[in-house]
Formats: C-alpha cells, sequence, structure tokens
C-alpha cells in the first residue's frame, strides 16, 4: 500500500507558518533542496491543499524557463510538471487540469483507495489545512519536518486537535548548515 508521507517546515515550537500565513522565517538552500530532491524523486503523486496548489502551480510550471533559473528550479520543474498532483478542495472545478485530480468530498475513502493504487509514495507539500485533515483520519504514515532554529511564538500549529497519540519511529536525521535540521518519521507499525 502506498503511504503518505507530509513535507513540512516547521519552528522550534511547533508552528508551520505565523499567524497570516507568513513563511519569511523558514531557511532553504541548495543543500536543503538537494536533500528534499532525493526524498521526492521516488514520489510519483503530489498531494496540496488548494491554497499550496495555487501556489505551486503560479511557479513551477515554468520555474526552469526563467533565465536566471537554479538548479533546484530546473529539476523540481521538470518533477512538477510530470508528477500526478492530488488537491485537497471544496472549491475548486477540475475538468480542464491536466494531470490532477481534485477531492472535494468523501475524504477518507477516496484517499484510502488511491493509497490501494500501484504507485510509489504520496507526497504532502505543506498545506497545513490539508494535513489537519488527513491527520484527523489518520491517513499519514510519516513527517519529514524540517526543524527550523527559531521560536515565532504564535502561528499555525503542526500538530492541533489529536484525539489518539500517534506513535512514529525515526528513521534518519540530517542536520543542516543552515541550522535546519531533517527529521524523517514513519508511523510506528508501518
Amino acid at each position: 500500500m502506498r503511504k503518505i508521507i507530509s513535507f513540512m517546515h516547521i519552528s522550534l515550537d511547533g508552528f508551520v507558518a505565523g499567524p497570516k500565513g507568513e513563511m519569511d522565517w523558514i531557511k532553504v538552500d541548495e543543500e536543503i533542496f538537494d536533500h528534499v530532491g532525493k526524498g521526492i524523486s521516488e514520489g510519483d503523486t503530489a498531494l496540496y491543499g488548494r491554497v499550496t496548489y495555487d501556489m505551486m502551480e503560479n511557479y513551477w510550471p515554468t520555474a526552469a524557463d526563467k533565465p536566471n533559473a537554479s538548479k533546484h528550479d530546473i529539476e523540481h520543474s521538470e518533477w512538477y510538471k510530470n508528477v500526478h498532483k492530488i488537491v485537497l478542495s471544496k472549491t475548486m472545478k477540475g475538468e480542464h487540469l491536466t494531470n490532477t485530480t481534485i477531492i472535494s468530498d468523501n475524504l477518507s475513502d477516496r484517499i484510502n483507495a488511491i493509497k490501494q493504487q500501484p504507485g510509489n509514495d504520496i507526497l504532502l507539500f505543506g498545506s497545513p489545512t490539508a494535513t489537519h485533515a488527513l491527520m484527523q483520519l489518520n491517513l499519514i504514515d510519516g513527517y519529514w519536518l524540517f526543524v527550523n532554529p527559531i521560536i515565532i511564538g504564535q502561528g499555525i500549529p503542526l500538530f492541533v486537535d489529536i484525539k489518539d497519540k500517534i506513535k512514529l519511529k525515526l528513521l534518519t536525521t540530517q542536520q543542516f548548515t543552515s541550522g535546519v535540521t531533517a527529521l524523517n518519521y514513519i508511523a510506528d507499525g508501518q
């Protein structure tokens, strides 16, 4: 069965964005991009909430075409164009979107059906609202957390309304020169 793996930047105090969605505190650089690139290269499906999807769709399809495109822009743009995208949204219509599935209802049944299909892991990027919805349904199988060395004090927390303990097993850690630490967890028992 395919797994859903959440990729998320997080502050040391557990927030994924500031109170108004600010993400200016997140540290990214080529070292982190290379690490993420290796991790996502085996994924063939990306899962987003609508807001994150809109941000991705406005940048990645043409990122490689820009004259100042970085190595990461070129590689991720190519990956993004080829990967199947799933968007959780109650408002989007997807009849004209290429290689994209919109899920607006029956979240548990629809996601579980996709997890049963052949393919590689499903990678959930950012998307705090989508992440919270999937957590509530116990559909996330693992977490790649990029812990940024900052305490922001308030904002959008990663973990909310957790009813049952979620036991995780640490698979790998990676310390970056920027001070960010990647923690790769899988649900215990996976």
